[in-house]
């Protein structure tokens, strides 16, 4: 079950929103996770609490107010083969929609172990 978490600068459109999510959970689809595993949240954020280098490390180009900071937590085990193919995907879809600039997007995994997940009711069901 990956858990995405996806931060913007405030003022973006609910479909910019929408279209962030569907990009990255299309791309999560497509690397085997099921259509209906779907927890995702945006944190939007004021200029002054969401500060970021324009260039770090290397970008061609400077980062603006559409950068997003994608976090996306996942039960360990997948393998770096996946995780890029995730990236690609993920990439591409948003190139597509909303239009970002790949330079505009980082992204992050986060890894954590079976047992630290309650899908509901307190019950580990992967223990």
């Amino acid at each position: 079950m990956p858990l995405v978490t996806v931060t913007t600068r405030k003022g973006k459109t609910a479909a910019f929103k929408t279209a962030v999510l569907e990009g990255v959970h299309q791309a999560l689809v497509a690397s085997g996770v099921p259509q209906s595993d779907r927890f995702h949240r945006v944190l939007e954020l004021d200029e002054e609490d969401f500060r970021f280098d324009p260039r770090y490390p290397d970008l061609a180009s400077d980062r603006s107010k559409d950068f997003v900071l994608i976090e996306i937590l996942l039960s360990v085990g997948r393998s770096v083969k996946i995780k890029k193919k995730i990236l690609a995907d993920l990439i591409e879809n948003l190139q597509r929609a909303p239009g970002l600039d790949p330079e505009q997007v980082l992204v992050c995994f986060k890894e954590t172990s079976w047992e630290n997940w309650s899908f509901g009711g307190g019950r580990q069901i992967h223990v």
